[in-house]
């Protein structure tokens, strides 16, 4: 049951980013910080990616995703193609990983510590989902404030 629920919420979700990417008017806007905005909606999107892939995509999929944190707000000028290329290939890795799961694969110790102490597999696929959600907020909030 939550392994369902969790591919729906994520393929939800990532079909929503895309649809964010792709509703920005202007390009260069996704990479545009105002004020204290201090993320872009294209790094944000880039950190949704990178954190996937890596929590749920090697860890659990092992599918070799090598991360770097510090590249997903920092590069810029990505375009929303590439973008939306990267989110295509996230919703796989996604899929194909739940796919493989069962809901006792669920209930086990995820196996690194993330926030300090233990928790179960689902427990952090639901805060990922969750994270997930939130950083799609700010990317639509991002966009209609900033893409004029």
């Amino acid at each position: 049951m939550l392994v369902e629920t969790l591919k729906s919420l994520f393929n939800r979700d990532l079909n929503k980013l895309k649809v964010e990417i792709e509703s920005y008017q202007n390009e260069n806007q996704l990479w545009a910080i105002d004020k204290n905005i201090s993320n872009s909606g294209g790094n944000l999107c880039l950190h949704l990616i990178g954190n996937i892939n890596t929590y749920i995509g090697a860890e659990i999929g092992k599918t070799g995703y090598v991360r770097n944190r510090p590249l997903e707000f920092s590069l810029k000028d990505i375009s929303k193609s590439e973008l939306i290329c990267k989110i295509d290939e996230t919703i796989l890795v996604v899929n194909n990983t739940l796919d493989l799961l069962t809901e006792e694969d669920l209930n086990t110790i995820y196996p690194q510590i993330v926030f300090e102490k233990e928790m179960t597999t689902g427990f952090f696929f639901v805060h990922l989902s969750t994270h997930l959600a939130y950083h799609l907020g700010q990317i639509n909030y991002h966009r209609r404030l900033l893409d004029l």
